[in-house]
């Protein structure tokens, strides 16, 4: 980084203008930051892949009347060995009193008895407009309260779509709060561990409030006027991406300020340096998280092509708020801040004598052993992955626990033949309805249809799937019945409805994983290619960060069996874990190897390893506990997908500091010496021939002898 910016936002002067600036940006941002929920998008359109034939049926289905802010309740009651009159009583009140609801869109179909006597369902037509999911909790509550007053042992349940919209939006109602202050308990905590100083770690996390703060207000404002899509899951994304990845950027920011302390009497200079020293690795990590996120905008699935500037907004933020912000604090706040144990001006360097630097005398003399056990370790662990079917999640797999939607779902299937509230729709030509009809009442898997509803020269076809509409059984309906229209010349006919949306949803879901995950890493190898100046060096650290990806999915799928007894996942899933852990987890090859790189110059690429691993070891290992607690912490939602991905994260993060940075990097790198950087100048230096022993580590040269040069 440019010494002369490095200068200012430590200058004695400027730093206090440096400051007011962001307290002023704070007190404009908060507010706005406030109303994001309320741009949040969580309709089916801001989650559907834009083109899928589900998406365009959905489309003409409002077209031809049907309102997609239609969202059935399904209400099913129950009693074991068989209804009584008191209970037919009740239920018909019901009827009459949800017919009455302000929300009714239609009329209540039913009382429907089961063969067996022992239930009995209702659908209740809902709207709520086009906030639905911000208005079908309440109104599903006063649904679900209605229908439990009834006689005593009788059970009632609030199932089909409108259930399980008002169980998700549950599900995330507070969630912004709640992933914030968890958040911050987790990183406050380990800082406190790893600065062991009361004070020191109220900067960082005072200016990860503000880069969140401001980024919320960015997003907001872009949701506003510029039609940038957000919904709760990026919402959530955000909050623990911003405060994760600014607390690692501090880390580093803070351990090279620490160094620095120690060379310079001037803290003003000390931090000047160590801006312009780490600050270029900081840029470049945080540089290729926003560009990797980025090429999420090339996705089909309308939500994941969403989180792409949202996440990216968040980052560069960060990093603007990190590299100017956090300095000027530092420098304000003096050596002091570093209590009980300030680094003093010419105080020993403590990462000599460090643990990592220990660790790195352990593999220096066999290093091409230490790769080769390790990268087999990592390949056994990537086997794991056979474990996991990322074919999507069905509705009780998609909560952890069992809601009310859920219980009553099964208790309509176990009853009712044919599942209600989610139909097949089928949208064609108003010639061709009666046709359409008969070939979907035919198709296997169907169990009932509906006459053909014909408005100008389109019609709608109503179907009953046979079998849960998040079943394999009822997806391989909706192929069949795709294929046998398609066979009979009915091509324009358009086959939506629920079953059909995850249907498409998978596939798209698919597609992104072929195209985006490729896409990435060409991305994070040009980056590292420029940062480094060489080929060979950012061809292993992709290599690196793909094993310790497998690996991560390895062994995130044990620990999904174990703990929450799923072991299918969402189709965006491997996309997902991929973005976080290659994005995020190249950051810590990049603050290595710009070290090393820096080192060799001096020492030889094989010395530089050693002293970019002792010097780095530490800081590294606390970042990547920060990032992997942050993205635990979504362990603690009720939702399955936001869970596996929080594990899957933090296990992946906490394998990239201890084993593939550490040990695996480090091993690379010994054993290929100086030819990491070529075609580089650096690849002819010669490596130095005294290389220390495990008595006699090396010491970080710093600027000293960077000045030097």
């Amino acid at each position: 980084m440019a010494r002369s910016f490095a200068s200012r936002v430590s200058h004695p002067r400027l730093k206090w203008v440096v400051l007011v600036f962001w307290l002023v940006v704070a007190a404009v941002a908060a507010p706005l930051a406030g109303g994001l929920t309320d741009e949040q998008e969580n309709d089916i359109a801001a989650w559907l892949p834009a083109d899928a034939e589900s998406t365009r049926a959905l489309q003409l289905q409002t077209e031809l009347g049907s309102d997609p802010d239609l969202i059935p309740a399904v209400v099913v009651y129950e009693r074991a060995g068989g209804l009584t009159a008191a209970d037919t009583t009740a239920i018909e009140e019901d009827v009459r009193l949800f017919g009455e609801l302000p929300e009714l869109d239609g009329t209540v179909v039913g009382p429907v008895p089961a063969e067996d006597g022992e239930a009995v369902q209702l659908i209740v037509p809902l709207n709520v407009g086009a906030d639905g999911w911000e208005q079908i909790a309440p109104v599903v509550d006063g649904v679900r309260a209605e229908a439990s007053d009834g006689p005593e042992g009788l059970a009632a349940y609030v199932t089909g779509p409108a259930g399980s919209a008002a169980d998700s939006a549950e599900a995330f109602q507070g969630i912004d709060g709640t992933l914030l202050f968890a958040a911050l308990g987790v990183v406050i905590l380990i800082l406190l561990f790893t600065y062991r100083s009361p004070v020191l770690w109220v900067l960082p996390i005072f200016s990860a409030v503000i880069a969140l703060f401001t980024s919320q207000a960015v997003i907001y404002l872009l949701a506003r006027h510029a039609d940038l899509t957000v919904n709760a899951q990026s919402a959530s994304i955000l909050t623990v991406l911003v405060v994760g990845a600014g607390t690692d950027y501090a880390l580093l920011l803070v351990a090279r300020y620490r160094e620095e302390l120690r060379l310079h009497t001037d803290r003003h200079e000390a931090m000047t340096e160590a801006v312009h020293r780490a600050g270029p690795a900081v840029l470049a990590s945080g540089g290729t998280v926003v560009l990797g996120m980025l090429c999420l905008v090339f996705a089909e699935m309308n939500s994941t092509a969403g989180l792409g500037p949202v996440a990216a907004i968040g980052v560069a933020v960060t990093l603007l708020v990190l590299m100017t912000l956090l300095p000027a604090l530092l420098v304000i706040c003096g050596r002091w801040v570093f209590w009980p144990v300030r680094p003093t001006f010419g105080s020993a360097e403590p990462s000599a004598t460090g643990i990592w630097a220990r660790v790195g005398a352990r593999i220096r003399p066999r290093p091409r052993a230490t790769w080769v056990v390790t990268s087999a370790l990592l390949l056994v662990a990537c086997a794991g992955v056979f474990l996991l079917s990322p074919s999507g999640l069905t509705q009780a797999e998609s909560f952890r626990g069992t809601p009310e939607s859920i219980e009553g779902e099964e208790v309509a299937v176990q009853h009712f033949p044919a599942v209600a509230g989610n139909p097949v729709y089928v949208v064609t030509s108003a010639g061709s309805a009666a046709e359409v009809a008969d070939t979907v009442a035919a198709t296997d898997g169907i169990a009932e249809t509906g006459e053909p509803q014909v408005a100008g020269d389109q019609a709608l076809v109503q179907a009953t799937l046979a079998d849960p509409f998040d079943s394999a059984a009822a997806a391989a309906t909706i192929e069949r019945l795709r294929t046998t229209l398609d066979d009979a010349g009915d091509g324009e006919a358009l086959v939506g409805g629920n079953t059909a949306l995850n249907l498409d949803v998978q596939d798209a879901s698919q597609r992104d994983n072929r195209v985006i995950i490729p896409l990435i890493m060409l991305v994070v190898l040009v980056v590292l290619g420029l940062l480094l100046r060489a080929l060979v060096a950012p061809v292993i650290l992709i290599a690196t960060v793909v094993l310790s990806y497998g690996a991560a999915l390895g062994l995130s799928a044990l620990v999904f069996d174990w703990t929450i007894g799923v072991t299918a996942t969402d189709s965006s899933f491997p996309l997902f874990v991929f973005v976080f852990l290659v994005a995020l987890g190249i950051d810590y090859n990049i603050f290595l190897m710009t070290r090393v790189r820096e080192e060799a110059a001096d020492h030889g690429t094989r010395r530089a390893a050693l002293i970019g691993l002792a010097a780095t070891g530490g800081v590294i290992t606390s970042a990547g506990l920060v990032l992997a607690a942050t993205f635990a912490v979504l362990g603690t939602l009720p939702l399955t997908f936001l869970t596996q991905l929080g594990i899957a994260v933090a296990l992946g993060v906490l394998l990239d500091t201890v084993i593939v940075r550490s040990v695996l990097v480090t091993a690379l790198t010994l054993d290929a010496g100086r030819h990491m950087w070529w075609p580089s100048a650096l690849a002819q230096r010669p490596d130095e021939t005294g290389v220390p022993t495990e008595d006699s580590v090396p010491v970080p040269s710093g600027s000293g002898a960077a000045a030097r040069r």
